[in-house]
């Protein structure tokens, strides 16, 4: 079998969702680790006054290419922009732009989806099945089609605890429900979601479920890879580690806990973080459209699907997960925190509401009141507003734990040769928890934030001079409780004294028994 880089020679690659976190990642992996392929045609569509070419202009002048633009100067040449707008008729593609990928395109990645959990049914829909179906339309049109390449989620299957490498029946018929939606308004849509949605907690998860459905409906004789990453973040090596340029998923919720302003979260201490590298997605991606595509005519009408999670091969918990992203930012604490970062996880839904009123809400409201009066917008209520909406929707995931088969992801890696699995590593044995958790965190740091790495010193002298207002704080509160309810109370002062008469009696004996041992 030919090697990954030689597959991908010569081949012209069509990519939806190209100016998204997984679809820039693709380009950049593809065009940098197979300098032979011919073309990647890109669907965008306008945005904010700018054209599609200019988009893809500004995307490529980012870090994340600037490894691709030492190696390879001219790459933006093989970047073709198309016009196209996959929630209207026929995708926008002009009658030119239809004729030009019809008959050069080879391999099609389809990775534009909504990532938004809790859009209106309809919206989702619209995005992630009906977009899908038009995909899938066009690629029956390219006359030297060898794969088409689903990106779906670990989770459209979260309503079973154990998830294998197959398309399983849908929560519904899509066609009847993309049928009713038409007639159906808006009210009446969101009184049906509930009902609809089931034991899945949001629209996203469904419609992944509903899209993987009609792929496999809908494919006929076409070439099929379904690729299903689970909870994705920052990059583990490559194009360089850590790096991130969103605030979605875990990302933003690192950051809050890196400000201090997350402080409690619900989440099971035990419960499996399926955290799955950016770059080890892109580079299962890639892999499975090589095996799918060099077996075409061996295996025509092949269908093949992949869980690329890290949890059923190397574990990691959300303890893990909480310990080392505020030990991370003690260490290179965030500029301008609001607290040191702590954060308490919880799955008991009473503590977890007590401490978001003592440590979110009140600490804001007071920020908030200290704003207004020294002529300043207050802010701190909105963001922890926002921050609660993040975690009500990642609740779900935090406090859940799946058992993933990852039999074909095993398979996909034995037949590649040594340098392809070096290339093209998606091995997560190899993945040091510790290591990448700390790189995630300065990625947030110097990809999200900006935040340059010199200005460390002046931000540990602010994370210290909040720990010396916290200690103050606390010793003030001490003395407080003590004039009011101790020094008033002749029992309360019995009781202290017995205390602290209990606690001297320990330590001298501690102090006697230690001393009588040596």
């Amino acid at each position: 079998m030919v090697t990954i880089p030689e597959y991908y020679e010569g081949k012209n690659v069509l990519i939806t969702g190209a100016t998204g976190f997984m679809g820039k990642v693709l380009l950049e992996k593809l065009l940098r680790s197979c300098p032979g392929v011919k073309a990647a045609y890109v669907l965008v569509r306008p945005k904010a006054g700018q054209a599609p070419h200019t988009r893809i202009s500004d995307m490529i002048n980012c870090k994340l290419f600037d490894r691709l633009r030492e190696e390879q100067p001219d790459f933006g040449e093989k970047i073709v922009a198309v016009n196209s707008d996959l929630t209207k008729p026929d995708l926008d593609l002009s009658t030119e732009d239809k004729e030009t990928v019809s008959g050069c395109v080879n391999i099609v990645f389809h990775c534009a989806a909504t990532i938004r959990f809790n859009e209106p049914l309809k919206d989702a829909m619209q995005l992630n099945v009906l977009a899908t179906q038009k995909m899938v339309s066009l690629a029956h049109s390219m006359k030297h089609l060898d794969v088409f390449i689903h990106v779906s989620t670990a989770y459209a299957h979260c309503d079973r605890e154990l998830i294998e490498e197959v398309v399983y029946p849908p929560p519904v018929d899509y066609k009847k429900l993309i049928d009713t939606l038409e007639w159906m308004d808006d009210k009446l849509v969101s009184l049906i979601t509930p009902k609809l949605l089931g034991e899945r907690p949001n629209t996203y998860t469904f419609t992944k479920a509903l899209a993987e459905h009609l792929v496999q409906q809908e494919s006929g004789n076409l070439n099929i890879a379904i690729v299903r990453p689970s909870i994705v973040g920052a990059s583990w090596k490559e194009p360089f580690p850590g790096w991130i340029d969103n605030f979605n998923g875990p990302s933003g919720i690192f950051i809050a806990a890196g400000k201090g302003i997350l402080r409690t979260m619900r989440a099971s201490n035990n419960a499996v973080a399926d955290l799955v590298p950016v770059d080890v997605v892109i580079n299962t991606t890639l892999a499975a459209a090589w095996y799918s595509g060099s077996q075409r005519h061996a295996r025509p009408r092949s269908m093949l699907v992949y869980n690329c999670t890290t949890g059923g091969i190397n574990p990691f918990h959300w303890g893990e997960v909480e310990y080392h992203v505020t030990s991370t930012f003690k260490r290179n604490p965030l500029e301008q925190a609001f607290r040191r970062p702590n954060v308490n996880l919880t799955t008991n839904h009473l503590i977890n509401q007590y401490w978001i009123a003592v440590s979110h809400k009140a600490p804001a409201f007071l920020y908030d009141l200290f704003l207004r009066m020294s002529g300043r917008e207050p802010r701190m209520m909105k963001t922890i507003t926002r921050l609660h909406k993040a975690m009500m929707v990642l609740e779900y995931f935090t406090s859940h734990s799946w058992v993933w088969n990852t039999d074909n992801v095993t398979m996909l890696m034995n037949q590649m040769g040594a340098e392809d699995k070096k290339v093209f590593n998606f091995d997560v044995r190899q993945l040091h928890w510790a290591e990448y958790m700390e790189n995630y965190c300065m990625g947030t740091k110097k990809y999200v934030l900006n935040e340059e790495l010199s200005g460390l010193p002046a931000a540990r002298k602010h994370l210290n001079k909040l720990r010396n207002i916290r200690y103050t704080f606390n010793t003030i509160l001490v003395v407080l409780i003590w004039r009011i309810f101790i020094a008033r109370s002749q029992m309360a002062r019995n009781i202290w004294y017995f205390v602290v008469s209990l606690c001297f009696k320990f330590l001298s004996y501690f102090r006697a028994s230690s001393t009588m041992r040596y």
